[in-house]
Parts: structure tokens; sequence; C-alpha cells
């Protein structure tokens, strides 16, 4: 069995993969390359766990939370206009002794 410490840890060809050691060693070559060349996945134990993106590149991803395209698409749907308040009921109450 190869132990973590002894196996390659990116693997020939994969510029986009780092093991997390390697990541933390090199983090000034991984955010470069994150900013040049695209998202870069860092692995821990050999399994993706999180992805480093250019901040353009979250923005974009992140998208506008401001509301205003749900707002934009209630207001051009054809049932706009019907009415859904809910009916208000009274419940019956039972009596108390005090």
């Amino acid at each position: 069995m190869i132990r973590n410490a002894q196996r390659p840890s990116r693997l020939p060809g994969a510029r986009d993969r780092w093991a997390l050691q390697d990541a933390k060693a090199r983090f000034s070559e991984l955010v470069r390359r994150a900013r040049s060349e695209g998202p870069q996945h860092v692995t821990v134990h050999g399994r993706d766990e999180v992805v480093v993106v250019a901040a353009e590149e979250f923005r974009r991803l992140k998208g506008d939370r401001t509301g205003a395209a749900l707002i934009a698409a209630l207001q051009e749907s054809p049932y706009r206009d019907i009415d859904i308040e809910p009916g208000r009921e009274r419940l019956p109450v039972r009596d108390m002794k005090l």
C-alpha cells in the first residue's frame, strides 16, 4: 500500500488538482492558477473537497441576490391578479372554568 506522503500529490497533466498539503504550501501559485487557468480542485485523501475560483467567477456564479428576478417573474405571471389572501374562519372555543 502506498502511503499518502509517498504518492504524487498531483497527477501528471492534472494542472487543476491539488492535494491539500500542496495547496497550503503553494497557496500563491494556487491563487494565480485559479485566476489565470480556471477553477482549482483541492483534494483530501484523494477526494475533491473544495474548489478555488477567482472572485470574478464566484460573483458570476453566485448571481444577483436582490430578488429582482423573482419580482419580475411574479409580475409577468398570467395569474398575478388572482387573490390568494387566505380566508379567516372562527374556530370553536371551548369553555374553561378558572
